[in-house]
């Protein structure tokens, strides 16, 4: 192993805590005996380019410093390599680092549990999602969720899980039920009208809510919840719920689990770890140990 670690920084991550936090979580790396290079990119491309090539030059681990929109980009960069994957976790969302059991808003916290993984050997793999040549480590989302997300996106005026549950009564007002195709593992085709369709290689998106609360990172097996077509007042009354993870016991709310999961709805644009991925039809995969992490225990929901 490399002495020699890259920090992979988004310094405007969390409204500005991307900064702040790659100071303490470098200094955390250091006096475990690591040199740490730091990577900031001009946008996303630069950003991207810059990490892989770091990954191509040997650097004994990446370790991402931002929200999920960075945890997404060090996917792009460490994913089917052996460099292992470190999060510090300083966005608003931070549903990666949830998934994966890492301190949340502790840069130091973060780092210090980064350099004892490496240290000792405790690189653990997980399965990643695949869509074309995008990674994804949480969850895909498509239907009225993604439209939340893109919503949530455009509201600059609020943070955290206030700005989806703000953007989901918004969307509540032009909510219509969305027919999906669905095929799993290259089955039949299932034809149904859906709320959402929310693909979960981890458990949950939007800064905490549990949509797959059951999906584990290292099964092999995708978590996919199909919220089924269903009331605005029953929305109302099972979104709460997602925060909590019980909603997966609703009547209108199905989980199936597969390793492969092709997706087609007109109109509907996927989102992957926050991200937008692109317009329906899809084929996601669950590729297995594809990356790993600096992570303690056991990778899974928790």
């Amino acid at each position: 192993m490399t002495s020699e670690i890259t920090l992979f920084v988004n310094p405007t991550a969390g409204r500005g805590r991307g900064a702040r936090a790659a100071q303490p979580a470098a200094s955390a790396l250091r006096d475990a005996g690591f040199s740490v290079r730091t990577v900031v990119g001009e946008g996303a491309d630069d950003a991207l380019r810059r990490a892989r090539a770091a990954v191509a030059g040997g650097t004994g681990a990446l370790i991402a410093v931002g929200g999920d929109g960075m945890m997404s980009l060090a996917l792009q960069a460490v994913a089917g390599t052996t460099t292992p994957l470190g999060v510090v976790a300083a966005g608003t969302g931070n549903d990666f680092a949830r998934a994966l059991g890492v301190p949340v808003q502790d840069p130091a916290a973060a780092g210090w549990l980064a350099a004892e993984a490496l240290k000792s050997g405790g690189v653990r793999e997980i399965d990643l999602g695949r869509v074309g040549d995008r990674w994804f480590g949480s969850v895909l989302a498509s239907g009225f969720d993604s439209r939340v997300n893109d919503r949530g996106n455009r509201m600059r005026f609020v943070g955290g899980r206030f700005t989806y549950d703000l953007a989901i009564l918004a969307e509540l007002a032009a909510f219509r039920p969305i027919p999906y195709r669905l095929r799993l593992d290259g089955g039949p085709v299932r034809e149904i009208e859906a709320t959402l369709v929310a693909v979960g290689n981890g458990t949950s998106y939007g800064g905490g809510m549990r949509i797959c609360a059951q999906a584990v990172l290292d099964d092999g097996l995708f978590d996919v919840t199909v919220v089924g077509n269903c009331s605005r007042a029953t929305l109302l009354k099972v979104f709460p719920r997602v925060y909590r993870g019980t909603h997966l016991g609703h009547p209108a709310v199905t989980v199936y689990r597969a390793s492969s999961v092709e997706l087609a709805a007109a109109g509907v644009t996927a989102y992957a770890d926050g991200e937008p991925l692109g317009a329906l039809p899809l084929t996601a995969t669950c590729a297995a140990g594809a990356v790993g992490v600096l992570a303690p225990g056991s990778p899974g929901g928790l």
